[in-house]
């Protein structure tokens, strides 16, 4: 066994002998994402459907704003869903670039906001400190990660039938 899988057990692994998705990506995912989550729960709430959205936009342009800097997101989670043995090629040589791909939607997204906060007022400037220091926080989170590391090399085969 690898060094670098010293530190794992056998439920770490996935049914590829591949170590599972770091909770890391997520974590960062659910950060971009967040502007389609909100749009789920405030579609799943029957007794009123803008409060929620609202309560977290209180603005609706920074809602929008919110979901086109998902998008890189969304095209991330489109790559997850495919890694596999049998997946396309164009997902098996993106795969290596999830990690990049997630810090350019991080900073894509903090410069929407930032863009929001000075051209339309959109945004306070407390809440973009703080969402500047959690998008700085996953970005580390992101290099800091040996788990991500090694999720980013390996790539699902298929084994042969024991």
């Amino acid at each position: 066994m690898s060094k670098q899988y010293q530190q794992y057990s056998i439920e770490d692994f996935d049914k590829f002998d591949c170590l599972k998705l770091s909770k890391r990506f997520y974590l960062v995912l659910l950060f971009v994402l967040r502007g389609y989550l909100v749009w789920l729960m405030s579609v799943t709430n029957m007794k009123d459907r803008v409060s929620t959205m609202q309560w977290v936009y209180p603005d609706t342009n920074l809602f929008f704003l919110s979901l086109v800097s998902g998008l890189i997101g969304l095209f991330v989670v489109l790559i997850i869903s495919l890694r596999r043995p049998n997946a396309p090629n164009w997902v098996k040589s993106l795969w290596p670039y999830c990690r990049a791909l997630l810090i350019g939607a991080l900073i894509f997204d903090f410069t929407i906001n930032l863009i929001g906060f000075i051209f339309w007022q959109l945004t306070s400037m407390p809440w973009l400190i703080c969402q500047g220091l959690i998008v700085f926080a996953l970005i580390t989170l992101c290099f800091t990660s040996k788990r991500m590391q090694i999720n980013l090399i390996e790539f699902p085969q298929t084994l042969p039938e024991k």
